[in-house]
């Protein structure tokens, strides 16, 4: 970074109501209307201080539907000097002790609202309809899984957020993807009310996902193949996203939903994107079986048609 650059981002920081929002969307995305009310400052005043955050690349904004969240990035080019400064903050000064009190009350009512959204339709908390069956789920993911790093994540068709609350705690930057704001808006709560601050929601299409080539180091489909319409073309878009040597972990009812989903079109699929399964397991629960398969993709990519 240049000199110029540095003494914008500090200019930015260095001022208490800038520093209060700092701290606060270090610990996960809030919207305008949530940081104005725990700051009880105005929208306005609100806004402009986070247009000074933003132009210095302190935080990062993304607008989902009607609302803008802002949060600090996981991999900006301040992310560490906005870490250490954070760091060095007094957690028992009063502001900062009244702001993380109404931050926590902010939270709590978005696992609320989470809880209603979810209530409405219990196909977003999938096929597990019990904690033995979650605990299955849970033991074939890692045991697939490994020790092996799971770097960047992303997880396509988020629903619930299972694989962001399951795997999350592995890595450093997640991301869950749904079309569905009213899913997200459940998801978000129940992401950021288990203290998963680092992982983030994104509104987004499967078969265009918001994001470059080669960016993901492992990508999750959890129950979301078996309802897709074009569940290739999901697979393909993963592929994109996915750095050379990366992984897919799948979740889902296998055989006999769709001629591109059962063994004979599973093994097309791979073969044609330069994957390789690498295992899988079969699991029985109480409402359906679950295959649960890890897929590689090739260490060398493949040049674009």
């Amino acid at each position: 970074m240049n000199s110029s650059d540095l003494i914008l981002a500090l200019k930015a920081a260095g001022e208490p109501s800038r520093l209060r929002m700092l701290l606060l969307c270090q610990g996960g995305e809030l919207t305008v209307g949530e940081i104005t009310r725990i700051l009880g400052q105005s929208q306005p005043r609100v806004s402009r201080h986070l247009k000074i955050l933003c132009d210095a690349r302190l935080l990062e904004r993304f607008r989902e539907r009607h609302s803008v969240f802002y949060r600090v990035p996981a991999n900006g080019p301040f992310s560490a000097l906005v870490a250490q400064l954070l760091a060095s903050i007094d957690p028992d000064e009063a502001a900062i002790e009244k702001d993380a009190d109404t931050h926590r009350h902010v939270l709590e009512e978005r696992v609320r609202l989470a809880g209603v959204e979810f209530e409405r339709d219990r196909n977003w908390t999938g096929s597990a309809g019990s904690a033995a069956d979650e605990g299955r789920i849970r033991w074939a993911v890692l045991n697939l899984l490994g020790d092996s790093p799971v770097g960047r994540l992303l997880d396509v068709g988020t629903g619930s957020g299972r694989m962001l609350r399951l795997l999350g705690r592995r890595t450093g930057e997640a991301v869950g993807v749904d079309i569905s704001a009213r899913v997200l808006a459940g998801a978000r709560g129940v992401i950021h009310g288990a203290g998963l601050r680092h992982c983030t929601l994104r509104q987004g299409d499967m078969y265009a996902l918001p994001f470059a080539d080669a960016e993901f180091d492992t990508v999750t489909f959890d129950e979301v193949l078996s309802i897709a319409e074009r569940p290739g073309l999901a697979l393909a878009e993963a592929a994109r996203v996915l750095k050379p040597g990366a992984r897919i972990l799948i979740v889902d009812r296998i055989a006999g939903n769709s001629p591109e989903l059962d063994t004979a079109g599973l093994a097309a699929q791979f073969a044609n994107l330069d994957m390789r399964p690498l295992r899988s397991v079969p699991l029985r629960l109480a409402s359906a079986t679950l295959m649960v398969m890890l897929v590689q993709m090739s260490d060398v990519r493949r040049p674009a048609a």
